[in-house]
């Protein structure tokens, strides 16, 4: 078994983190200079290796080691490399780092596989600066859609088109549909990540093969519209306070999980970025505007489907016992996406093989890997212990975790039974 150099890890982890720092934590901005300075940092190592480097169109990174034949469909490993602002260092990160130290262990140890395997550095996979999933990798299987690069980054209000040619890419081709990236030639793409919540922690076990990627149900500006009014002269049935009328929207989504979890529902709610007009609301004013938004998660469309009927059913009730109105604003989301049987359990079995305890599990989280998933390419995920969540500066993947994740990903790629 080749072993895995962690403490050139560890320096890589480091050279990153001091990079694209912005204290607390980091900042790697979808097409702004934090995520370009980590794809600078790793063409570098890469070219180092003696890998071959290479852009598309939309500024994704492929980082190729060569294969015996090179007409075999090749495995693409990797994640992205962008990050929220201010988050820690490790995610998606991790995905992308661990493919070149994989890499460079099959370098050291003279290993020539039998097909091209490239690791792939993935554009702009937070929604956070463009109101979008998934930028990097549905461009370069073709699939982002024209309309689509005309969307603004949050920060600036400037256009995808735009930051992508900035960068000194082809949003026109991207507009296109020109794939980079074509299923039939891709044996099977595998994204290693850190797992963004508590269970491989609670299970004191270092490593999770994930089983499925839940698809996602967005309103991301949406507000309940009441009445301002003095708030000591008005009684409560005459009111039209939006603050009380999105709290109803809260406990009510709160006792749908609850009902939906129980009929056997996979799902998640989540009701964030609640916020008055600080312009305009007041200490003695009854609150006529609250805006928030919506996240729904599940591994079922269905489910996804009919949780949209009952918000909005909801959110006609509401209005009625408060006299208030909602607004959802313009929906957006992602589709759900199962892992491939086979690669799970050739990664189970590797595992056992290794020694490695894992534990199979669903990803409440959106990831890349989804998107190759659905365009029919085989996928698998690998997740590494991590404390303290994800999304904040204070990821805590442990480096050891990080190379079982390694050596379980080198196992799998050194087998090569792919299809043809």
């Amino acid at each position: 078994m080749l072993d895995i150099d962690l403490e050139r890890a560890a320096k890589f982890f480091e050279s990153l983190a001091s990079a694209t720092a912005a204290h607390p934590g980091v900042t790697r901005d979808s097409y702004g200079t934090g995520e370009q300075k980590a794809h600078d940092l790793l063409a570098a190592e890469a070219q180092t290796l003696g890998l071959e480097v290479t852009n598309d169109n939309a500024g994704n990174l492929y980082m190729t080691l060569p294969g015996r034949d090179r007409d075999l469909p090749r495995v693409v490993l990797g994640s992205h490399l962008d990050s929220v602002p201010h988050g820690g260092n490790f995610d998606g990160a991790a995905g992308v780092i661990a493919g070149i130290i994989v890499l460079e262990a099959f370098r050291r140890w003279g290993v020539a596989p039998r097909r091209d395997i490239c690791v792939m550095a993935i554009r702009a996979e937070e929604s956070t600066w463009f109101p979008l999933s998934y930028i990097g990798s549905r461009a370069a299987l073709g699939n982002l859609a024209p309309e689509e690069l005309k969307s603004l980054r949050t920060d600036n209000a400037r256009s995808l088109a735009w930051h992508m040619a900035k960068a000194g890419y082809d949003p026109d081709s991207v507009a296109r549909g020109e794939a980079f990236l074509h299923p039939g030639q891709v044996a099977c793409f595998l994204e290693l990540h850190i797992e963004q919540g508590p269970q491989l922690l609670a299970r004191d076990l270092p490593l999770g093969l994930v089983t499925g990627i839940r698809g996602s149900l967005r309103y991301r500006n949406a507000c309940c519209i009441g009445e301002y009014a003095h708030s000591g002269a008005v009684p409560r049935n005459s009111r039209k306070d939006a603050v009380f009328g999105a709290a109803s929207l809260v406990m009510g989504l709160d006792s749908l999980w609850q009902e939906l979890e129980s009929d056997g529902h996979d799902l998640t709610i989540t009701l964030g970025q609640l916020q008055t007009d600080s312009k305009e609301h007041a200490f003695s004013k009854i609150p006529g505007l609250v805006r928030f938004c919506v996240d729904f998660r599940s591994l079922s469309e269905e489910t996804l489907n009919l949780l949209d009927q009952r918000l909005h059913a909801l959110c006609d009730s509401i209005s009625q016992s408060r006299s208030v109105r909602f607004e959802l604003g313009p929906r957006s989301g992602s589709t759900p996406a199962l892992m491939d049987e086979e690669i799970l359990n050739k990664l189970g079995s590797s595992a056992q093989k290794l020694g490695i305890p894992v534990y199979n599990m669903a990803s409440g989280a959106g990831h890349d890997a989804s998107v190759f998933a659905n365009a029919g390419v085989p996928s698998g995920m690998v997740f590494v212990r991590n404390a303290h969540g994800s999304h904040n500066p204070d990821e805590g993947m442990d480096i050891e975790d990080f190379g079982l994740g390694c050596r379980l990903l080198a196992a799998l790629l050194s087998q090569d039974n792919f299809p043809d």
